[in-house]
């Protein structure tokens, strides 16, 4: 099967990359110049349009910042979408909106063309081993059509049911990330004040029923200092605001989300939308005068597990 991928950015580049190790026919599309020539040296092929890389490809893939910037994508004159045909396969991998991913479907259905969403859960670090999660949504034989290549970039591979369904399952998971973040910011804050070894404190939290993906991963580059946790302050606001969205949308008040995003919104004031999502807990730090550092504790994730084809759960 011939792939197309556009968008190469943190994540999708990472994706991409796992195709490319893997042999696949893969043609690419990304508006950096510099991130197309890299994989063209690699072996790539690079595609003019989103258009062309359609008509070209049997399998479409998008990881894109915002549904706005996929909409674009999707449906300009040189878009994705003119250049489908019967049985292509469009997999959405952005974080988007589910009321979006379903308009989108429904034009590419009227091209006699199959849509999934596809988003991506557990970090960079993971993306970059094919490791990461994979929730997918869509029609049952699509999945299965492509499922030796979601395994290639993933290794747990859920598939949730109707189109959408995994992009709401995506921003639950992202809100419910975003929530484990603010309150580690407040646990290193007490940690901190009370002045427990905060290398202790972390082993500690680690084999507790406090524990978390969140704490595991982004706690080490808080301690180390860097912050790096290749997730930035907009697209939390971005994925905290889609979850929100739905909650409206199905009726249903919330009461720490809400909150949780005015938290995000203020860290974004302070460090910029670029700035690492880690950084929000710069905020008690800076309000406190502390310093949550401790030795030996990495500046970047690394996925350290064997990359290991993947499997459906």
């Amino acid at each position: 099967m011939k792939i197309g991928f556009i968008g190469l950015g943190n994540v999708g580049g990472k994706l991409a990359e796992s195709l490319l190790r893997n042999k696949f026919d893969l043609t690419v599309r990304d508006l950096d110049q510099n991130l197309t020539k890299n994989f063209k040296d690699k072996g790539a092929k690079i595609s003019n349009s989103a258009k062309e890389l359609a008509e070209k490809t049997n399998l479409i893939i998008t990881c894109l910042p915002s549904p706005k910037i996929c909409a674009e994508v999707m449906e300009s004159s040189e878009g994705v979408i003119n250049g489908l045909s019967e049985n292509k396969i469009w997999l959405e991998m952005s974080t988007t909106d589910e009321g979006e991913v379903k308009r989108l479907g429904k034009l590419v259905m009227n091209k006699k063309a199959i849509p999934l969403d596809g988003p991506v859960s557990g970090g960079c670090h993971r993306a970059a081993t094919g490791n990461i999660a994979i929730f997918v949504g869509g029609e049952r034989n699509s999945f299965e059509k492509i499922l030796p290549i979601l395994t290639t970039m993933g290794r747990k591979i859920l598939h949730t049911g109707d189109l959408g369904t995994a992009s709401i399952l995506k921003v639950i998971t992202n809100y419910l990330a975003s929530v484990h973040l603010a309150a580690l910011g407040e646990a290193w804050t007490v940690a901190k004040k009370s002045n427990l070894d905060l290398d202790k404190t972390y082993k500690g939290i680690a084999i507790s029923s406090g524990n978390s993906f969140v704490h595991e991963t982004e706690s080490q580059v808080i301690l180390n200092g860097s912050y790096n946790i290749n997730f930035t302050m907009d697209l939390v606001k971005k994925d905290m605001s889609l979850f929100n969205e739905l909650s409206k949308k199905i009726n249903t008040p919330l009461e720490i989300s809400p909150f949780v995003l005015e938290i995000f919104k203020d860290a974004q004031k302070k460090y910029g939308s670029r700035a690492w999502s880690s950084m929000v807990v710069k905020r008690l730090e800076d309000k406190f005068g502390l310093s949550f550092r401790a030795p030996n504790f990495p500046s970047e994730l690394i996925d350290n597990e064997k990359e290991e084809k993947g499997y459906e759960i």
